[in-house]
């Protein structure tokens, strides 16, 4: 069995925290935060809480102030798509909760452990695989896009990568090409309907065996009749596909184009901010390094000659590195929120495409039935052209005809006789 994909954020649970094999009350269920804090949810209820929950009366050991009015939650995320979880613990830290601020640069067991349990994909920080929880599905009971695009993929030349979500929108843009050329077929089928109907038309006054007479020439001036009533049939067929088919799908495909580009622009913005936050994580990671290191030469020079005028260097130094670890601390705490906002917009984005595909393939699919059923009511119609048709051609009636064509066109009935000598 595949593990599940990997989402942003979701760290493992600090130590001593329970594991999930922890045995919890009826209708409670146990979750990770994306930011590796366990959570839990009463099923029956939507109640959230960050306490254990008592195994005695299937509720928090420590009612009151841990629980949380958050809105009904589907695998430990809120319906709306948000990760439910309160703002104050929306980010991940990297402050410890001893030492100085210029300590951050140093090779510490837990600097060090942050780095093995985290790994950072184009900007974007995961679990790393060999720590990684599992993690929980939003939607486990579906193949939703909201669960499965959160990493990059290699393209088909495999010369680059293609972000998750641009795989989606990539889908959602060939949708849109196939909704497209469906318009356009049903656009050559309108226009053959049309010619069809304009032939007819043209056919239908044809002279043709007009002479003909008696009640065979009845039917067959109503075959003619018959392509002319078929051809109007036609004519109104065609100017429904247009209105009911066509027209529709053109028209929702440009509102459908209007929802793509919100967000894609969105989405982009998001992770381009995201970018940008690395980048200055980077720079501020980079600049305590060489502070530390600046400030660990004047403590080696202190120790070589000792005078007020290195004892000053060296409280510079200091003051220069405890201010780049909180500027370090200040750019990591921007980065993880657009980081969460980045996660969050995710969520609800992927949701929306998925809405808007379901929505597409709904629309695609009703039309496609009116268009089968304008072709049922043409059949129809085009049936009860040729009705009268059989009708005339049951009362033909050769003997009828030349009893008629006889008394109009006789020239005596007296019959010639032998010669005589």
């Amino acid at each position: 069995m595949s593990s599940p994909p990997m989402k942003p954020g979701m760290v493992p649970p600090p130590p001593g925290e329970e594991s999930q094999t922890v045995v919890l009350p009826p209708g409670w269920q146990s979750y990770l935060s994306p930011q590796g804090r366990r959570y839990y949810v009463n099923t029956a209820t939507n109640e959230t809480t960050w306490e254990r929950p008592s195994s005695s009366s299937g509720i928090p050991a420590s009612p009151g102030p841990h629980r949380s009015s958050l809105p009904p939650t589907v695998n430990g995320y809120h319906t709306s798509g948000t990760p439910a979880h309160p703002p104050e613990t929306a980010h991940m830290s990297v402050r410890k909760s001893t030492g100085d601020s210029q300590n951050l640069g140093s090779s510490s067991p837990s600097k060090k452990q942050s780095k093995e349990n985290t790994i950072t994909i184009n900007c974007v920080t995961f679990p790393h695989p060999d720590t990684m929880p599992e993690q929980q599905l939003l939607k486990p009971t579906e193949w939703s896009y909201c669960d499965y695009f959160w990493a990059d993929k290699k393209d088909s030349q495999g010369n680059g990568t293609v972000a998750g979500f641009e795989l989606l929108l990539q889908k959602q843009l060939k949708g849109k090409q196939m909704q497209k050329e469906m318009s356009e077929f049903i656009r050559e089928r309108i226009k053959i309907e049309e010619e069809y109907a304009k032939n007819l038309a043209k056919l239908s006054q044809n002279s043709l065996a007009a002479q003909e007479e008696g009640s065979l020439g009845e039917a067959w001036a109503q075959v003619k009749k018959s392509l002319a009533d078929e051809a109007e049939v036609h004519l109104k067929f065609s100017a429904k596909l247009h209105s009911e088919v066509e027209k529709p799908l053109m028209n929702f495909r440009e509102n459908f184009k209007k929802d793509m580009k919100k967000c894609d622009h969105h989405i982009a913005d998001l992770r381009k901010q995201l970018a940008s936050r690395y980048a200055a994580v980077e720079k501020a990671r980079k600049a305590l390094t060489e502070r530390q290191r600046d400030l660990e030469m004047k403590t080696q020079q202190l120790e070589i000659k000792l005078s007020n005028k290195t004892e000053e260097d060296i409280k510079k130094a200091r003051r220069k590195s405890t201010q780049a670890g909180d500027d370090l601390m200040r750019c990591v705490d921007l980065y993880n929120q657009a980081q969460s906002k980045w996660f969050e917009e995710m969520v609800t984005t992927t949701l929306e495409l998925e809405r808007l595909e379901v929505e597409r393939v709904e629309m695609i699919r009703q039309h496609l039935c009116q268009y089968t059923q304008l072709r049922h009511e043409t059949d129809m119609f085009n049936q009860s052209t040729v009705e009268p048709v059989d009708q005339l051609l049951r009362k033909v009636d050769p003997a009828k005809d030349r009893e008629l064509w006889v008394r109009e066109h006789k020239t005596g009935n007296i019959r010639p006789v032998d010669m005589e000598i």
